[in-house]
């Protein structure tokens, strides 16, 4: 078990560190279903040049934005951009579009 959640300084509950992760290791998969609507927990993926967005069902909906990130997503699998000690917060940028 690499991550838990737990409250957060930065918004309400957060993704943290279980263990050390190392930069470039693999954090997490994002899982979730298509989302009809906008709700709490949505990822928008680009796919064949569209936005789609999906409803994340699994902790990984936790993950709060940072404009100083230590992950970042490439499609919904989450890596890590630097050392995470454990018991830090795992946070990713959100995009330019969020608000």
């Amino acid at each position: 078990m690499k991550t838990i959640v737990k409250n957060s300084s930065i918004h309400g509950r957060g993704l943290f560190s279980a263990t050390e992760i190392k930069k470039g290791e693999h954090i997490g998969t994002f899982k979730g279903i298509p989302a009809k609507r906008n709700n709490k927990y949505i990822l928008w993926l680009e796919k064949e040049k569209e936005l789609v967005p999906y409803r994340i069902m699994n902790k990984m909906k936790y993950a709060n934005h940072s404009e100083a990130p230590n992950a970042e997503l490439d499609g919904l699998q989450m890596f890590a951009t630097q050392k995470i000690v454990p018991g830090e917060e795992i946070t990713f940028h959100y995009g330019s579009d969020w608000d």
